[in-house]
């Protein structure tokens, strides 16, 4: 399986989330991430959504049925290595009195994380990267008791010269492309 991340740029339309997944839904295709923001562009949002799929021509069409969604301005399909991504984790770690310390040092220097907040008896740590160094990282940290842990939606830049949004028509004169 391979993964495949695909960036939507539409008009900040309500319902257009549902519009979008049920394409997903319809074609049994199981959503891994799925991460909805502001853009650079005013009135303007990016859907970045990861699936893992066998068959790029599968995805290619994928992308075609959805560029067909009213208020859908430009969609793009990715390969790991055309963009440059990143996700987040936060894990909220028991520090009772009496219990394993937590080793900032190598928390902060051998993992590339960092904490985040310090409570009476539980820290809280965030971690970016990849799914991979995050899993990773979580691996390391049962040997603490993990109170709460929580992983972001992948977010993503393709390795492009120029930006995704100069792709699209300036404000006002939106056609669905």
């Amino acid at each position: 399986m391979t993964n495949y991340t695909i960036s939507i740029f539409t008009m900040n339309t309500v319902g257009l989330l549902n519009r979008i997944t049920i394409i997903f839904t319809r074609r049994r295709v199981n959503i891994e991430s799925l991460t909805v923001s502001e853009t650079e562009r005013k009135g303007v949002s990016r859907f970045t959504i990861v699936i893992k799929q066998e068959n790029r021509e599968f995805v290619e069409k994928l992308v075609r049925q959805i560029r067909k969604v009213t208020d859908v301005l430009a969609v793009f399909g990715y390969l790991d290595d055309e963009i440059v991504f990143n996700e987040i984790g936060l894990f909220k770690i028991a520090t009772p009195l009496g219990g394993i310390p937590v080793d900032v040092k190598t928390i902060n220097l051998d993992w590339n994380a960092k904490i985040v907040h310090f409570g009476l008896d539980y820290v809280v740590v965030e971690k970016n990267g990849s799914e991979e160094e995050i899993q990773e990282f979580y691996t390391y940290l049962k040997k603490w008791e993990i109170l709460e842990y929580v992983k972001s939606g992948r977010v993503a830049v393709g390795k492009t010269e120029k930006g995704l949004v100069e792709f699209l028509p300036e404000e006002g004169n939106w056609e669905i492309v």
